[in-house]
């Protein structure tokens, strides 16, 4: 029967830590397991990220590919799902997002067809998928870009 004062780990799962430079006859005397001078043997050494022992790193052995587009538009993206918080008749913007906490910070937004919509609406937002276009018109509401 197992009980809290006869249990011990398995075999090999407690490995005892290597104590070194304690002489010739334990394998890490002298240089500790460190080798002979070179920066590695120094006391401080640490390598910085990517040194690869003066071999031309990995990073700068592949080329570089890409640009980055600094005309690039993000837009906030809106779910029809999302508008059904909103009174049959009101007019979606921008700020009605807002204030609505659908949005937290003003921005580009673009209306997914994500899920269904029941109210009839008038959207007037940056962009419009248009499976959402059709949603919206299918319902009786209007889109005005």
């Amino acid at each position: 029967m197992i009980k809290l004062n006869n249990i011990s780990p398995n075999i090999g799962a407690r490995k005892p830590k290597k104590r070194v430079g304690r002489g010739p006859g334990s394998g890490t005397g002298k240089t500790s397991a460190r080798g002979h001078k070179g920066a590695r043997a120094r006391s401080g050494y640490s390598a910085s990220p990517g040194f690869e022992g003066g071999q031309m790193p990995l990073h700068r052995r592949l080329p570089k590919r890409g640009f980055t587009n600094i005309f690039k538009k993000i837009y906030n993206i809106v779910s029809l799902d999302d508008l059904n918080i909103f009174d049959a008749g009101s007019i979606i913007n921008q700020d009605s997002l807002i204030g609505a906490g659908i949005l937290k910070k003003p921005g580009l937004v673009k209306i997914l067809a994500n899920g269904d919509l029941t109210k009839i609406i008038t959207v007037k937002v940056d962009k419009v998928s248009e499976g959402a276009r059709e949603k919206i018109i299918a319902v009786g509401g209007t889109v005005e870009d």
